[in-house]
């Protein structure tokens, strides 16, 4: 007995490895791929959408756009194109949320550093303020790269218009019409498609962790 079975010992490792092989490829094959939900106006809280936009359900993307970076260059979708990018609103004078905002934007610049498939962008919503000189400024005392993230400001009613009908992630100033902004503390996170892949708070550490593994799922997906 003992014979027969060291005859066929050689035989019987090749095929326990080869069933395990064979189970483990069944069971990569079968396991769902991680995908990210495509957000729609309608998945917002309403205060952060602006009324024309509550009840959209799909095909929301985010339209061209012309706004002027840290360096006096004219910035559009066109840079963006086929990229994925974390957007957010904030102001060089605020002394709240956007620091905080800001060094965990500068975490996530740094992780993804040599990533030149993921890009940031921000938007001043005191335009009136946040002139060219001072987000220049603003940019070289925070360490900001030039080649992954553009500070962008421009013309108000344009940035409001992005904020309110696009990414979704300010607020009105009540009895304010002349395009009051509350901004809040949201990430967004945009694919190559121009459509909204996530939302996160930018003021908290774990937040943070969730979109960097939310970008390595969307490359998975767009590979």
């Amino acid at each position: 007995m003992l014979q027969f079975f060291a005859k066929y010992k050689p035989f019987a490792i090749v095929l326990a490895v080869l069933s395990i092989v064979i189970i483990y490829g069944m069971y990569t094959a079968l396991k769902p791929v991680p995908k990210l939900k495509v957000y729609q106006p309608a998945d917002f809280d309403p205060e952060l959408v602006d009324s024309t936009l509550q009840h959209v359900k799909k095909y929301h993307t985010i339209p061209d756009f012309a706004l002027t970076n840290q360096n006096g260059k004219t910035v559009t979708q066109e840079d963006y194109k086929d990229k994925i990018y974390v957007a957010d609103f904030f102001f060089t004078t605020c002394q709240t949320i956007c620091p905080i905002m800001t060094d965990h934007m500068l975490d996530i610049q740094e992780e993804l550093r040599e990533d030149r498939e993921v890009l940031l962008l921000s938007h001043t919503v005191t335009p009136e303020i946040d002139s060219v000189a001072q987000l220049k400024k603003y940019a070289m005392e925070k360490g900001v790269q030039d080649e992954k993230w553009n500070l962008v400001t421009g013309d108000k009613k344009q940035i409001y218009d992005l904020a309110r009908k696009s990414y979704l992630v300010v607020k009105d100033i009540p009895g304010v019409n002349t395009y009051g902004m509350i901004h809040t503390e949201n990430f967004v996170l945009i694919d190559s498609k121009k459509r909204i892949r996530g939302l996160y708070d930018g003021t908290d550490p774990e937040e943070i962790k969730r979109l960097l593994g939310d970008i390595a799922i969307l490359k998975g997906e767009e590979e």
